[in-house]
């Protein structure tokens, strides 16, 4: 590439020239008219040609009016009951294979609300069932570590326990489900997908439901929702109109894995008896017969109604009451133990039975066995004791 110097006479003799030319200086004074009407069309068709094809003028906004009843209510009631609401992130600890470090790795999260002031959080075992460690973060964003107090895995229950100011704490209002209706109006309350607190709304759809627990033994009593409940809502709260908790959010029923409209949740009365004794023993204390039995299937291969004892511990309540277990004479014989065929009044039909009932009875109550020895029906009273 070159360069040509021009001499400024040179340039200055060109300008001259122009400026002679007809026609130089109407053109000086046209463009900047030009100019000038280019920019005034550029501001009319902003401010006038846009906003009548209503492409950038904002719309006017219309009075919204006041909120119906059921909304206000509905904000108050989350307003409310949100502070006793945590998320629970739980995470396994591993060996780095480089640095032979422990790492703790992210397992997964889930839902839990304040039971007391002492800093005990009520979940599902699920949420925390393989987790070396969890955290709790409560509804001002602080997270804390939390240590394990107790599970029930058969009623998929666990009590954590964190360290905090009682001041921080908003222990969750409890209510019953004894009284329910069918069409009740209810609330669930939780962190679906690991987002921050949600709140969706439904009906209580059927009561009275059975379901399996982690151990396969059955919860029953448990509350049916078309309220949404997803991956993370559960051992949230689900909550009546007045925001008690009414029950603990536990499982969906959905091929997919999402909400499709049936919930389940464990009803507050079972968890009002069972987190007590997980506080206090870290564990179920149910009170029992002292006796082992034979399984359902052994038991129907043998023809028998009930529940057939195996065995009786000695000193323990059977023995003391006289309930005999299977045995062999002195010729080798098997001669069968005494068949628990109703327990005050109440069919026993299978070990889940006999289970599920004595769940309703307390440590030192007593109660009457309808059992049959030799083909014959017998009652007999059995003071209940404490398991384990």
């Amino acid at each position: 590439m070159c360069f040509t110097l021009v001499d400024s006479r040179e340039l200055q003799k060109v300008i001259t020239h122009n400026r002679n030319r007809p026609g130089y200086a109407l053109a000086a004074y046209l463009w900047p008219l030009l100019v000038l009407s280019v920019l005034v069309g550029l501001l009319v068709w902003q401010f006038w040609g846009q906003g009548s094809y209503g492409l950038a003028a904002p719309r006017e906004i219309t009075p919204r009016g006041k909120l119906s009843v059921e909304e206000s209510l509905t904000i108050a009631l989350f307003r409310k009951a949100s502070p006793s609401v945590v998320n629970i992130t739980t995470l396994t600890v591993q060996r780095d294979v480089f640095t032979l470090n422990l790492l703790e790795i992210p397992e997964g999260t889930g839902s839990g609300f304040v039971w007391d002031n002492a800093g005990h959080i009520v979940t599902n075992f699920h949420v925390i069932q393989n987790a070396d460690v969890a955290q709790v973060t409560l509804s001002d964003q602080s997270t804390l570590k939390a240590r394990r107090i107790g599970v029930a895995p058969d009623k998929d229950l666990a009590v954590l326990q964190i360290d905090v100011a009682k001041s921080r704490l908003r222990p969750i209002p409890i209510g019953s489900s004894n009284n329910l209706r069918v069409g009740q109006k209810v609330y669930a309350i939780g962190n679906p997908f690991g987002l921050d607190q949600t709140l969706t709304t439904g009906v209580i759809s059927a009561l009275g439901r059975e379901i399996e627990s982690v151990t396969r033994r059955p919860i029953q009593g448990v509350i049916q929702t078309d309220a949404a409940i997803n991956p993370g809502n559960s051992g949230g709260p689900l909550l009546d109109s007045a925001g008690r908790l009414i029950g603990v959010n536990t499982q969906i029923f959905s091929p997919s894995g999402a909400s499709v409209g049936i919930g389940f949740a464990i009803p507050v009365d079972t968890v009002n008896r069972v987190v007590p004794q997980l506080i206090r023993y870290g564990k179920i204390i149910r009170p029992g017969l002292g006796v082992q039995v034979a399984g359902d299937q052994l038991t129907k291969e043998l023809g028998l109604p009930g529940v057939l004892i195996v065995e009786v511990v000695p000193g323990k309540a059977a023995a003391k009451a006289g309930i005999r277990p299977t045995r062999r004479d002195f010729t080798g014989q098997l001669i069968l133990g005494d068949v628990i065929i109703a327990m005050d009044g109440k069919q026993i039909d299978s070990v889940n039975d006999l289970y599920l009932i004595l769940e309703r009875y307390q440590i030192g109550e007593t109660v009457t066995l309808t059992i049959l020895r030799e083909g014959k029906r017998h009652e007999v009273k059995v003071i209940l004791e404490k398991l384990g």
